[in-house]
């Protein structure tokens, strides 16, 4: 496999790229609902709509991303001509996940090749469908020695890590991502770790708690909460809680109809596994609406929980499903202490009409990214960086940060023969003093 592509060419490829998404469209729908009955629409806007958006603005911004960036020399370099290029990292790993197979193989695939590395892409072996449909339209728009798509589990994904990468970015769990870190750092690997962890959804006394109940429903159902960055619990006043779960309750119904195992806009859970693991979470004790599963249809209803323990099965990880903790704090005292007794999230949502204390909350506590009065929709602008922080992740990508991420930063200084300052070369002798003013004045 060549180690970089040439701008001219990466452009090329990706509007070929670009054609044959569209040409593909209906058949990544189709792969989408095999693997597990997500809405069409949801397929369209959260998966074909993205990427295709993605690839529009990198093909326009693509030539002036590469060029190299002149930026102002310094006392030591004047006079002289300075640079920052942007290189390629060489031959890049791409490890996609399986909640939104689809978006997360190629958007960062987008990325790289911007950048001109070439990609060896492995999608998820859980959402088959959809990794066949992906390798379809590599194989079609590039050479192997520029992109190429292999398929296996965790044991072949383990084998790939093994060998030396000069870049690998992985999304999925955070113990995976552990695993991925431990292995690049064999071969000093720089590395994107796209991960996930515990998203608190804060509901300020006097907030519209209507508004905070539609958007909260969108954010927490859709692709049935296999999002990593969908609200995972709400934190409200307890005086306020039983309107909001009515309300919440309200757009539920609203949304997937009284029967959501019936609604055509209701995903299933992934796999056989991820569906025990979120049954085995359930305590009917403290289900207020919902509760309902399917083993044969891997279905797990919309579900909201009612003041669970902080030692709770529900509350020790990411849930990563449709399932919903409520709980009431009376403090801000008492808020700090619940959420901080997690990793640093990959988001955090605030829903108030106090502004100051909406931005308290977002300055107090480390996390990736959020919003204040909705959630989920900062993934959806490419000017804003994405990425986790701490266990929540490592490094960033979106739009030119994408670019940045898969680019060395190269420095180059271009100095004339003539304009050589004699000052900086030896004998010193009573140089120094003199150099120090200077310096200490133009500084």
């Amino acid at each position: 496999m060549n180690s970089t592509i040439p701008v001219h060419k990466r452009k090329l490829l990706l509007r070929k790229l670009l054609i044959t998404i569209k040409k593909h469209e209906d058949e990544v729908t189709e792969a989408l609902y095999k693997d597990f009955k997500k809405p069409p629409f949801e397929t369209f806007l959260t998966e074909i709509n993205y990427v295709i958006s993605d690839l529009k603005y990198t093909i326009s911004n693509i030539e002036k991303w590469a060029k190299p960036k002149r930026v102002w020399p310094s006392i030591m370099t004047f006079p002289s001509s300075d640079f920052i290029y942007s290189e390629p990292y060489g031959r890049v790993l791409i490890i996609a996940p399986w909640n939104y197979p689809f978006q997360l193989a190629f958007s960062p695939l987008i990325a790289a090749i911007a950048a001109g590395n070439t990609v060896v892409l492995k999608p998820s072996e859980l959402s088959f469908q959809t990794s066949q449909i992906i390798t379809k339209i590599v194989e079609e728009v590039f050479d192997v020695k520029e992109a190429v798509v292999v398929h296996g589990g965790p044991e072949f994904a383990q084998s790939l890590l093994e060998k030396k990468w000069d870049y690998i970015f992985f999304t999925g769990s955070v113990a995976v991502g552990k695993i991925v870190a431990q292995a690049a750092a064999k071969h000093l690997t720089p590395v994107t770790l796209e991960l996930g962890g515990k998203n608190p959804c804060i509901i300020d006394e006097g907030a519209n708690l209507e508004v905070a109940a539609k958007r909260i429903v969108w954010g927490k159902f859709v692709n049935a909460g296999q999002t990593c960055i969908a609200p995972d619990y709400i934190l409200i006043q307890a005086k306020e809680k039983y309107d909001f779960i009515e309300l919440v309750k309200k757009e539920i119904i609203a949304a997937y109809g009284e029967n959501q195992e019936e609604s055509k806009d209701f995903a299933r859970i992934i796999s056989s596994k991820h569906w025990k693991r979120l049954s085995d979470l359930i305590e009917p004790s403290k289900v207020i609406f919902g509760g309902i599963t399917s083993e044969n249809d891997k279905y797990i209803s919309p579900t909201l929980i009612d003041e669970l323990e902080m030692n709770s099965e529900l509350m020790k990880d990411e849930i990563f499903g449709p399932i919903l903790p409520i709980i009431s704090y009376a403090t801000e005292d008492e808020l700090q202490s619940i959420i901080n007794k997690f990793e640093k999230p990959l988001a955090l949502y605030v829903f108030s009409d106090n502004k100051k204390f909406a931005e308290k909350m977002i300055t107090k506590f480390s996390f990736g990214g959020g919003c204040v009065n909705d959630c989920m929709v900062h993934f959806a602008n490419k000017r804003l960086p994405f990425g986790g922080v701490g266990n929540s992740g490592i490094g960033a990508y979106h739009g030119k940060l994408g670019f940045d991420t898969f680019s060395h930063k190269k420095t180059i200084v271009k100095r004339p023969n003539w304009g050589d300052n004699p000052i900086r070369y030896a004998p010193y002798n009573k140089k120094s003093n003199f150099i120090k003013k200077v310096i200490s004045w133009l500084t």
